[in-house]
């Protein structure tokens, strides 16, 4: 034995690297927070034994990298863990009794909120709570009733206090949602969230990095080892911070700073200062990755080529002027940040190649991957090829499509639902494509997206069998494509000395699952840094 040996051994069934043409190999040492060595034999490290070596004997499982969620919210996640769990009701009258049971332990006057994953047609009646019926629950509190990262609901105690009333202006690229009598309904969409959610007071330091610390272990429980996380405020981040000072995080953050409700430069150029105090202040487990905008709406407000199906008058809506955002975006590339931009319909993706091809004429020789596409949801065969021939990447979310998929029917019908995040076309045209979840509005998950990109699953079935692609390119697209996504493709995404150990240990071998067992398979064992961050018992 040496003084210089492993900290940990891990002796299994197969070790799959990822490297291209690689067998299987039976053993990997770690040593600190990187892979020190690997073996086809299963005692073929033994030599790095030493008294302190950690040794875990699994001779029927398989290991994989950790997987990345390249577009989710964790910071949401972090704020629902302690959030009313309106997600677990089936009725309305159970989502009404659930925050009725919150505001019995409320004092008077403090805001009750909700936690956001979850879709009103998965109630009984088939659509959201009003301020009336939220008033029934509560008139002593203001409520916010959040689902996904576009759409409120708040009650007439909340509409009074943010001042609200039938005479408000409608934002630019907002909503303000009325009854069928024009009477306000409570709903806010997009740019109107902000009438009501700056007066809800942050929870305190303390909660919300508990929240991360509940939230990033769940993450890391079903096989996550890095995150990026598309909707970080300034005041989000000193969290995270603190958080990482913890030691309260189980996973890695990428974190896209917001411009969300930004209309221009000179409130980037703002944001942009606030964000100078990180550039060099990140370490493996938590960094800036660059600048998050929104270019259209989410499920109701997607801007299309065509009109909807519901409404034949109404085909989305773009939240910036291209003009605007284009001065936007160049302000941050010429900081040295990277940008991700939220396009979902087809028109709002057209739209974004032309802001992201004018940039690129305008600022020559800007790194590959500093321009990136969220979502794509609509990309059709011309503006994919677009995409790949200004080497734009894009980020897929097949979970946001299972768990959305008849809400989205309703607004845009079946035909274009089934196209929705074609990833079959994006990889054939040798696109730069990764996957993610969306959470909250898609359900995270390492081995949920795998089966829903091989499967085509949704809530309502099958959709787009055509766009499905293979288990071994699914999880390509949470590994090596991911990692190269974030720039660290030299440091994760593969199993091999010298990289990272982020890695997950599986009970079987998930490319041997049935589909419904794939779905719901989670790891035994998550590493990230050599660290056992789940089971839930780990230390």
């Amino acid at each position: 034995m040496t003084d210089h040996g492993a900290d940990l051994l891990i002796r299994a069934g197969a070790v799959h690297t990822l490297v291209p043409g690689q067998a299987p190999q039976r053993a990997l040492a770690v040593r600190g927070d990187r892979i020190m060595a690997m073996s086809a034999d299963p005692h073929g490290l033994d030599h790095l034994v030493t008294a302190g070596t950690e040794i875990r004997d699994l001779p029927g499982a398989t290991v994989l990298p950790a997987f990345d969620d390249t577009h989710t919210h964790l910071v949401f996640a972090g704020l629902g863990a302690q959030d009313v769990p309106v997600h677990r009701a089936r009725t309305i009258p159970e989502f009404l009794d659930l925050i009725r049971q919150r505001a019995a332990v409320t004092p008077e006057g403090e805001w009750i909120r909700t936690t956001t994953n979850w879709q009103e047609l998965n109630l009984a009646e088939r659509r959201m709570p009003t301020a009336a019926e939220l008033d029934t629950a509560t008139d002593r509190h203001p409520v916010l009733v959040k689902r996904g990262g576009h759409n409120d609901v708040v009650n007439h105690y909340a509409l009074r206090l943010a001042g609200i009333t039938e005479d408000t202006p409608v934002p630019p690229g907002g909503t303000i949602g009325r009854d069928a009598d024009g009477r306000l309904n409570g709903r806010l969409i997009d740019n109107a969230l902000q009438l009501v959610e700056h007066l809800v007071p942050a929870p305190d330091r303390a909660q919300r990095i508990e929240g991360l610390r509940i939230a990033s272990r769940d993450y890391a429980a079903t096989g996550i080892g890095t995150v990026r996380d598309c909707a970080v405020t300034p005041e989000d981040y000193a969290v995270y911070l603190a958080a990482g000072k913890e030691g309260a995080l189980h996973t890695r953050v990428r974190a896209l700073i917001s411009a969300l409700g930004m209309t221009s430069a000179a409130q980037v150029e703002d944001l942009l200062d606030t964000m100078e105090q990180w550039r060099d202040a990140s370490d493996p487990w938590l960094s800036v990755w660059g600048v998050k905008f929104g270019l259209d709406g989410g499920l109701e407000a997607g801007a299309t080529e065509e009109p909807y199906a519901c409404d034949h008058s109404f085909s989305g809506m773009l939240i910036w002027e291209p003009d605007a955002l284009v001065e936007a975006v160049e302000a941050v590339v010429r900081r040295g940040w990277r940008v991700g931009t939220h396009a979902y319909g087809d028109r709002a993706v057209r739209t974004l190649l032309d802001v992201y091809e004018r940039v690129w004429d305008r600022n020559p020789g800007l790194p590959a991957g500093t321009l990136v596409m969220e979502h794509g949801g609509l990309a059709g065969p011309e503006q994919r090829a677009r995409a790949v021939a200004l080497g734009i990447p894009v980020t897929i979310q097949q979970p946001l499509l299972h768990d959305t998929a008849e809400v989205e029917e309703g607004f845009w019908g079946p035909e274009r639902v089934a196209r929705l995040f074609p990833a079959r076309g994006w990889l054939d045209l040798g696109a730069q494509v990764s996957a993610g979840s969306d959470f909250p509005v898609g359900q995270f998950g390492a081995m949920r997206s795998v089966w829903g990109m091989t499967t085509r699953q949704t809530a309502i079935g099958v959709k787009g069998p055509e766009h499905a692609i293979g288990y071994d390119e699914a999880v390509t697209l949470h590994t090596l494509n991911a990692a190269r996504l974030n720039g660290e493709e030299s440091l994760r995404g593969t199993l091999t000395p010298g990289r990272l150990a982020d890695l997950t240990v599986w009970d079987q071998d998930p490319a041997h699952c049935p589909s419904d067992t794939l779905r719901d398979l989670t790891p035994t064992h998550t590493f990230v840094g050599g660290l056992l961050v789940t089971p839930a018992d780990a230390q």
